[in-house]
C-alpha cells in the first residue's frame, strides 16, 4: 500500500486507472510542494507552495491553463494564464483575504531571482489562489504574511504533508474537515505512460450531499453529528500537473474534466462556491528571449479520454483524501470540524480503516 493511499486504507476507490508511486502530484518529476502552517487556538490557516518545475519558470516558462467552473473566487493570475498560454511562477494557496500578502511573497521571491523583472523584461504574473477558511480561523486577524508564504516555498519538496496543514489547516468540506488533498494517475497513450497529478485544496459542500461509494454518507453522518444549517458555498482549487506533452487547449480541456471530479463526491457546486482548476505540463518549456517559431509537441486527442478520465479520477480521490487523512480541528469562536476518518466504520459507504 502506497503512503499516500488514504482510500485503500479505508477499502475506498476512486476508479481503475494506476496509481503514481506516491499517489501524489509530485508523481510528475520536478513538481514539489511546501506548507507553512499556524494551528493556535483563533488562528487556523497557512499557505501552500507548489512549484511546477525545476529551474526558473519566468525564464523558461510551462504550457499551461485555467478555468473556472465558477467564480465565486478572489484569485490573482489567471487572466494572464488565459490570454497567453503558459505559467512563470510557482503557484500558492490561501485564504481569501491573504492574497494580497501570498502575492507580495511570491513577487518578491521572483524580482529577488530575476534581476530582469520590472526592468527589460517586464513584470511577473504570480498565481495565487485562495478558499476562505472563517468558519476555523479568524480570517480578518490576516495572521499570513508573506515571510509565511516564504517559508512554505522554502519548505516544497517532493514528499509532503496532507490533510489540515499549509493552505488547508482552516478549510471546511461537506462540513466536516477538508484541507489538502492530493492524487496521480498513470495514461499509456500508444507507446508512452505519462503521468498526471492533482491536487485539491477543498472547502465547499453540505453534509447531506456528501456521496461516498455511492452512498449518502453525509445524510447519515448528519444524524449523527447535528450538523448546523448550511448554505452551499465555499470553494475548491484544483491543480493538474502532467508529464505528456500538451497545448494550452488541451491542458483547458483538463481542467474542465476536474469538475466531474468535484461532482462525484455529491457537490452541486453552489451559487457561492468558487471552484478553479489550473493545469500545467512539464514535458517543454518557452524560453523567454524565444525568437521565430517555436516547435512543441503535443499528444494527439485520440487519447484524450484517457488523460480525462485521469482527472477526473486523481480530482476525486484528491478531495476524499484532503478529508480522511485531516485531523478533527477546533478553532475560531469554538468552532469544529470533525475528521471524515473519525467516523469510518459508523456511516455507509465509510468502512473502519485495514490498518
Amino acid at each position: 500500500m502506497k503512503n499516500n493511499d488514504w482510500l485503500e486504507r479505508f477499502g475506498l476507490s476512486a476508479g481503475r486507472l494506476p496509481k503514481g508511486h506516491r499517489n501524489t502530484i509530485a508523481d510528475v518529476a520536478g513538481v514539489i510542494v511546501g506548507h507553512a502552517t499556524l494551528a493556535e487556538g483563533k488562528t487556523q490557516t497557512g499557505v501552500t507552495a507548489v512549484i511546477p518545475a525545476p529551474g526558473s519558470p519566468f525564464q523558461n516558462k510551462l504550457i499551461a491553463a485555467s478555468h473556472v467552473i465558477n467564480g465565486f473566487g478572489k484569485t490573482a493570475g489567471l487572466v494572464q494564464i488565459d490570454e497567453l498560454g503558459t505559467l512563470e511562477t510557482p503557484i500558492l494557496l490561501t485564504n481569501t483575504l491573504s492574497v494580497g500578502d501570498a502575492w507580495r511573497a511570491l513577487s518578491q521571491a521572483m524580482i529577488e531571482s530575476e534581476p530582469s523583472i520590472g526592468g527589460a523584461a517586464g513584470t511577473v504574473n504570480p498565481l495565487v489562489c485562495e478558499c476562505n477558511d472563517g468558519f476555523l480561523n479568524d480570517i480578518r486577524a490576516q495572521a499570513v504574511t508573506p515571510e509565511l508564504a516564504r517559508q512554505a516555498l522554502a519548505a516544497a519538496a517532493p514528499d509532503f504533508a496532507l490533510g489540515a496543514v499549509g493552505a488547508g489547516r482552516g478549510m471546511s468540506c461537506y462540513q466536516f474537515k477538508g484541507g489538502v488533498g492530493s492524487a496521480s494517475r498513470l495514461v499509456t497513450a500508444g507507446a508512452r505512460t505519462y503521468t498526471l497529478g492533482a491536487l485539491a485544496l477543498s472547502n465547499f459542500g453540505e453534509m447531506e450531499d456528501f456521496t461516498l461509494n455511492g452512498q449518502l454518507t453525509g445524510a447519515e453522518a448528519k444524524k449523527i453529528l447535528a450538523a448546523e444549517q448550511l448554505h452551499e458555498q465555499g470553494s475548491c482549487i484544483v491543480l493538474i500537473a502532467t508529464d505528456a506533452p500538451m497545448t494550452a487547449r488541451q491542458l483547458k480541456r483538463l481542467c474542465k474534466r476536474s469538475s466531474a471530479g468535484i461532482t462525484r463526491t455529491g457537490s452541486i457546486i453552489g451559487n457561492g462556491s468558487g471552484e478553479i482548476a489550473v493545469a500545467f505540463s512539464t514535458a517543454q518549456r518557452i524560453p523567454i528571449d524565444a525568437t521565430g517559431e517555436l516547435a512543441l509537441r503535443s499528444v494527439s486527442d485520440v487519447h484524450a479520454n484517457l488523460f480525462f478520465r485521469a482527472v477526473i479520477e486523481s480530482t476525486h480521490e484528491a478531495i476524499l483524501t484532503s478529508m480522511l487523512a485531516a485531523e478533527t480541528v477546533t478553532g475560531f469562536q469554538g468552532h469544529r470540524r470533525v475528521s471524515l476518518a473519525d467516523l469510518a466504520g459508523r456511516v455507509p459507504g465509510l468502512p473502519a480503516p485495514r490498518c
